[in-house]
C-alpha cells in the first residue's frame, strides 16, 4: 500500500543532477497548491532526496509551506529511482493537446482565472511562435557520456514552433518560382510571432509560401481556398493526406527531414492550391531540399571541447570502448576505487557520469595498454583478404 506522509519541507534535498529546468512553473504550481491544495504528493529516495516534485517543491517553499506530502520511494532501488526520474519528467512530454476541446474547456470558467496556471487568453497564434521560453542547450561542454545520455531522452519539440531555416525555404520558394512560373516579390509569410494571418491583407497577385503552425493547417487551408488565396504551405509528410480533405488542393509528400530552427525534427512534405494535380512526388523538389536541410544541420553542429582523464581513471564508456574494439582488461577490488568525480572537477560542478574508478598504477599500465591497441584498432583500416589469398593460406598450412 502507498504511505503517504507529512514531512519537514527542510529535510527534502533537491537532485543535484536533476536535469530538467523548472523555474518558470514554479508560480503556475504555486497558484495550483493555493488553489487546490497539494494533491499530488512528491516522491523523495530514503535519504530524503526528491525523486520526483522539484517544482512542487519549490511552489511550497514560495508559499511558506513547512510540510507537505511526501511518498518515500524505499521499493525501488538507485537504478530503478535514476530511471524513474528521468522517465517522470519524460512520459508528461509526450501527451498534447487537443485545442478546440482546450478552447471549450476554458471558456467555461467563471470564478477561476485560468492565466493564473498559464492559460493565456490571446490568440494561441502567439503562444505557438513564442521562443521566450526556449532554454539554453543543457548540453555539457567535454562531457560526452552525460551528452548521449541526454540525446536519449531528447524532448520532442512542438512541430507549432517551426521557423524555417533560411536555405531551406529559399530552395522551396525558388522552385516554386520556377515550376509555376510566379515571381518571387510575389511570396508574403504571415506566419511570423505574434502574426494573424486571417487579418492579413492580401492581394490578389499574393502568393503565400510560408510555414504555418501544423496543428491548425487544415484551418488554415480552408481560410485560404475560400478568400481564393494562392498558396504553398509547408506540412508534416505524415499526416499529410489528412489536412485540407475537402479543400481543391494537391499533396506534395517529399518526406525531407528537416532540423527547424528550434530543434524540432519534421519530415516535410507540401500542400498547394498552385497545382492542377491532387498528388505528386517531385524528386528535385526533394533533392533541393534536402541539401539545403543538410547544409543547415551542418551548421548547427558545433564543436565541444573534449575533457581528457588520467591513466588512473576509469568510467564505463572505457571499458565498453575496449570491448568494442576486442580487448580484454580486468580489475580486482584491491586495485581500484569507487569515485563520482575528481578533485580537480569540484570548482566546475563537473562529474564523472554515472560514476567510474582511481586505479593503481599497476592497472592504470594496464588500461592505457588496452585504450591504445583499441585505438589503434579503430584507427586501422582492415583489408580483407580474397579467396584466392584464403586458398594460398589455407594450403600454407598444411
Amino acid at each position: 500500500m502507498i504511505k503517504v506522509v507529512e514531512v519537514d519541507i527542510e529535510k527534502l534535498t533537491p537532485y543535484r543532477m536533476n536535469p530538467r529546468f523548472n523555474d518558470d512553473a514554479v508560480d503556475q504550481v504555486a497558484a495550483s497548491i493555493r488553489e487546490f491544495g497539494f494533491k499530488v504528493p512528491i516522491v523523495a529516495d530514503k535519504e530524503g532526496v526528491i525523486v520526483a516534485g522539484h517544482t512542487r517543491l519549490k511552489a511550497a517553499k514560495q508559499l511558506g509551506l513547512k510540510k507537505v506530502p511526501v511518498i518515500y520511494a524505499n521499493d525501488l532501488d538507485e537504478e530503478q529511482i535514476r530511471a524513474f526520474r528521468l522517465a517522470d519528467n519524460k512520459v508528461s512530454e509526450l501527451a498534447t493537446w487537443d485545442f478546440e476541446k482546450l478552447d471549450l474547456e476554458l471558456e467555461n470558467f467563471t470564478l477561476i482565472d485560468m492565466q493564473t496556471f498559464g492559460f493565456k487568453p490571446e490568440s494561441r497564434q502567439n503562444e505557438w511562435f513564442d521562443r521566450e521560453n526556449r532554454k539554453d542547450d543543457s548540453r555539457e561542454e567535454g562531457n560526452e557520456e552525460y551528452n548521449d545520455f541526454l540525446d536519449k531522452f531528447e524532448a520532442k519539440k512542438t512541430t507549432d514552433d517551426c521557423y524555417t531555416p533560411e536555405g531551406v525555404y529559399d530552395a522551396v520558394a525558388d522552385w516554386v518560382a520556377k515550376e509555376y512560373g510566379v515571381n518571387r516579390k510575389r511570396f508574403i509569410r504571415p506566419f511570423y510571432p505574434g502574426g494573424n494571418y486571417q487579418a492579413e491583407e492580401y492581394r490578389t497577385t499574393d502568393v503565400v509560401v510560408d510555414n504555418p503552425p501544423f496543428s491548425i493547417l487544415t484551418e488554415i487551408i480552408r481560410f485560404y481556398c475560400e478568400k481564393n488565396v494562392a498558396f504553398f504551405l509547408f506540412a508534416p509528410s505524415l499526416t499529410l493526406f489528412g489536412s485540407g480533405r475537402d479543400c481543391d488542393v494537391c499533396y506534395m509528400a517529399e518526406g525531407v527531414s528537416v532540423t527547424y530552427e528550434n530543434g524540432a525534427v519534421v519530415d516535410t512534405g507540401f500542400i498547394t492550391n498552385l497545382d492542377t494535380a491532387k498528388i505528386r512526388a517531385v524528386a528535385e523538389l526533394h533533392d533541393l531540399v534536402q541539401t539545403a536541410a543538410d547544409a543547415y544541420r551542418k551548421e548547427l553542429r558545433r564543436e565541444l571541447p573534449k575533457y581528457s582523464y588520467p591513466d588512473e581513471v576509469l568510467t564505463a564508456t572505457m571499458i565498453s570502448y575496449m570491448c568494442k574494439h576486442g580487448q580484454d582488461l580486468t580489475i580486482y577490488p584491491e586495485e581500484c576505487e569507487r569515485i563520482v568525480q575528481l578533485d580537480a572537477q569540484k570548482e566546475a560542478d563537473k562529474a564523472l557520469y554515472g560514476g567510474g574508478f582511481l586505479l593503481s598504477e599497476k592497472a592504470a599500465a594496464e588500461k592505457a595498454a588496452a585504450e591504445k591497441a583499441a585505438a589503434e584498432k579503430a584507427a586501422a583500416t582492415r583489408w580483407p583478404l580474397s579467396e584466392r589469398e584464403r586458398a594460398i593460406i589455407k594450403r600454407l598450412s598444411k
